[in-house]
């Protein structure tokens, strides 16, 4: 690997990993469509490295309520212990964010079973375009929906828990993780702005989790120290493209022009059927 090949798919990955356009599902047609290997099969550390940049972009846009939930539930936790015990501070809007995310991501435990049989979708690129073209579709119908007001004070434990089985369907290749999430906010009456902050939150534990289980393996594999440079260069563009494209989606979540992601994501997913068909 050199400097212009990890730059590249730290692009991709910052970019796809945000925009509602399915990171998984791009990968998967590079690899298949355009014989560009994959970054697991380049390297699992330069993966997980990949990934904690992403992870950087969404801390540098959030970092203040990161910073809140943090202080909010140490602040009452620290209550337990007082003499003067205050209900109301687990009723924080930290721990309140806290208490949805957690709900949220809950509902990934069902993928776990699922899991070899959601690997194997990645080698059909056929499934993978018909995946694109249901996202164009979410895409498009949410963002005609009517505008919500609901908010962190009134959002409730079905509101996160559907965004969360939302966040389920999105492991599947050509399903994205950030359209689906915030399109299940819309569609439940969360504010637009709302319904983005929220789902890139909810990308934390998420993201987090996937590297977690991957930095066993990427310590096993083991990997050449030589390369390091080469991957923190891609981490960087991962978190710098990553920043933009969270900036991106806001702007164009708030001027109601989220779904022009539906059109692209259509044509892609149109595309890619025809040349799986033609290909046999």
């Amino acid at each position: 690997m050199n400097f212009l090949t990890s730059m590249f798919l730290g692009l991709v990955q910052g970019v796809s990993e945000f925009l509602p356009i399915s990171s998984s599902g791009h990968l998967s047609l590079m690899q298949h469509l355009l014989h560009i290997k994959s970054v697991a099969e380049t390297d699992i550390l330069f993966e997980v490295l990949l990934h904690f940049g992403t992870l950087l972009a969404v801390f540098a846009i959030y970092y203040k309520d990161i910073i809140q939930m943090i202080t909010d539930f140490f602040y009452a936790l620290t209550s337990v212990f007082s003499t003067q015990k205050n209900k109301q501070q687990w009723n924080s809007d930290g721990n309140r964010m806290i208490f949805l995310l957690i709900i949220a991501t809950l509902p990934l435990i069902i993928v776990i079973p699922v899991k070899d049989f959601v690997g194997n979708l990645y080698n059909n690129t056929l499934f993978v375009g018909c995946a694109l073209i249901a996202t164009a579709c979410i895409l498009y119908f949410s963002d005609r929906m009517k505008k919500g007001r609901k908010t962190l004070r009134n959002a409730s434990i079905w509101d996160a828990l559907i965004i969360g089985l939302f966040q389920c369907l999105a492991v599947v290749p050509g399903l994205s993780r950030a359209g689906s999430t915030i399109s299940a906010g819309l569609i439940r009456g969360f504010d637009r702005k709302f319904a983005v902050r929220f789902s890139f939150l909810l990308s934390i534990p998420a993201i987090l989790g996937a590297n977690i289980l991957e930095v066993s393996s990427a310590i096993q594999s083991g990997f050449d120290t030589t390369l390091i440079p080469i991957y923190l260069a891609g981490m960087l563009i991962a978190a710098v493209s990553g920043f933009f494209s969270i900036k991106l989606v806001n702007l164009l979540a708030q001027k109601n022009k989220f779904g022009i992601f539906a059109y692209y994501c259509f044509a892609v997913g149109l595309l890619t059927v025809i040349l799986s068909v033609i290909n046999g």
